[in-house]
């Protein structure tokens, strides 16, 4: 914690951390405010939209702080990705999970003995392993950061039962500051993140959810692959992701748009882990113009300049439509969001619903769309 340094003096070294490490002059609104409050030993929770600088609140906060940050991601593709991007910047940084050789695994577990990091990033099933909990208590673990917070409510929109036992962690480390960080999640699921995640009277920031820079059309879906060919083609050099309800509408599409001279890629949960991050890193190198995805692509994804996300499908609630259409424009240009509305979607939805139990009719009522496009 740093509750000993004036707090503007704190903020000036803020401001210079993030210049040398990250390059910018200034925070992006309520960045600032949310790291005091972290450093200042409180629980935090952060609800800032995509592309609004959730990553920096607990990366900078590391910088800032004696010990190791400890954060909880739900994605093993992110984490590579921060640990690469961290790295670059010369912020000593690693991850544990299933991807890593035991060689690796074991200079990585010999650093964190030896204090050699500043943020380790775990899913949470590697972080409730037992006897894991019992090796962070000798790596000095002065933060936690619970990204993609929402993960751990049934009433968000990627509910993972794995998430719930992170309250856990409140019982082995009492006074270590939480910062829980989603960028959607409504009054319920943010009142079940502070209460599964038994934050102590956090202190709660909640950023303006308004992108200038995206334009939002509904187009009726007719011949969807002509649909999006033509609003590919009509944007060469751009890149752009295309959502869609099921993996094999994602196989298919990228497979047509391939033939039609496109270079596209899919990604879903049916590929292995090695095709993922492959086809996610060649996206981020602009290798590839197009993703066809399933909801499994885009958290935390670290690609600014997408400027066009297509929904071939309708998505399930108005929270993932938020947040994938926010992957879009994250460097503040202009980008679209095209969605392809039929009403035949709703009627999938509906028999969806009725197939389930009446705890998740319940869950599913909540969070997806029954009356009306998006309602």
């Amino acid at each position: 914690m740093v509750v000993a340094e004036n707090m503007d003096d704190l903020r000036v070294r803020l401001r210079k951390l993030l210049k040398k490490h990250f390059g910018y002059d200034n925070f992006r609104p309520l960045q600032e405010d949310i790291l005091v409050d972290y450093l200042s030993g409180k629980d935090v929770f952060t609800l800032l939209p995509t592309g609004g600088g959730k990553s920096l609140c607990y990366q900078l906060a590391a910088l800032a702080r004696d010990g190791l940050t400890v954060v909880v991601s739900p994605l093993i593709s992110l984490m590579k990705d921060q640990v690469d991007s961290l790295d670059a910047g010369g912020i000593p940084a690693t991850f544990m999970n299933s991807t890593i050789t035991k060689p690796q695994s074991r200079e990585r577990w010999a650093g964190l003995y030896a204090g050699r990091y500043k943020l380790l990033y775990v899913a949470p099933e590697r972080l409730l392993l037992d006897g894991f909990v019992e090796n962070l208590k000798e790596w000095n673990v002065s933060g936690f950061a619970i990204d993609e917070a929402h993960c751990i409510s049934e009433w968000g929109h990627d509910f993972r039962p794995e998430y719930r036992r992170l309250s856990d962690l409140r019982r082995h480390f009492p006074d270590t500051p939480f910062i829980a960080l989603t960028a959607t999640a409504t009054d319920r699921v943010r009142s079940d993140i502070i209460q599964q995640l038994k934050l102590k009277t956090p202190d709660i920031f909640i950023a303006s959810f308004n992108r200038d820079n995206l334009t939002y059309r509904v187009i009726p879906r007719a011949s969807a692959y002509s649909q999006v060919l033509k609003i590919v083609r009509d944007r060469p050099g751009e890149s752009g992701i295309v959502y869609c309800h099921s993996r094999k509408t994602a196989d298919s599409l990228a497979e047509k748009l391939s033939r039609d001279g496109i270079r596209a890629l899919p990604y879903h949960a049916g590929l292995t882990n090695k095709q993922r991050a492959s086809h996610q890193e060649q996206f981020i190198r602009d290798e590839i113009q197009v993703v066809c995805a399933t909801i499994a692509f885009g958290m935390g994804v670290n690609k600014p300049n997408v400027r066009f996300v297509i929904h071939h499908d309708l998505p399930k609630n108005i929270e993932s439509y938020y947040q994938e259409t926010g992957r879009a424009g994250r460097d503040g240009l202009p980008s679209e969001c095209i969605l392809l509305f039929n009403a035949s979607d709703i009627v999938k939805y509906q028999v969806f619903i009725e197939e389930k139990s009446p705890q998740e009719q319940l869950v599913a009522k909540k969070t997806t769309p029954t009356d009306g496009p998006l309602c």
